[in-house]
């Protein structure tokens, strides 16, 4: 049995909501990441995979002052950074390419609507 000690690191989310439970403010602190403090946001996307179950599980944030444009932005580099994500952990390089195609499409009809 291996008797190295692991390091636990934490990942804190601050929600504070409004009578109807909407997210009035967000923000987050991680001592690990390299970024000091209390952070705030206006929205947050935070998925698990169970592996047991084969499924995930999400918790979707955001606050009511985020912007309409603000969301399709912050959907749109989500993608780009999971197509990233799926390149790096399967060496699947085509449906990387093929989920970015999809991405960059999605933002020029979405600018094109505005």
């Amino acid at each position: 049995m291996d008797n190295t000690k692991l390091h636990k690191s934490n990942i804190t989310l601050h929600v504070e909501l409004d009578e109807t439970k909407t997210p009035e403010t967000l923000s987050w602190e991680a001592p690990d990441s390299g970024v000091e403090g209390l952070k705030s946001c206006d929205g947050a996307l935070l998925t698990f995979w169970d592996s047991k179950t084969t499924s995930s599980y999400r918790i979707d944030l955001w606050t009511k002052k985020m912007r309409i444009d603000d969301m399709q932005r912050f959907i749109y580099e989500n993608l780009m950074s999971m197509a990233d994500t799926l390149e790096r952990a399967t060496s699947d390089a085509e449906s990387a390419k093929e989920l970015r195609n999809f991405s960059n499409d999605l933002i020029k009809k979405i600018r094109a609507r505005q």
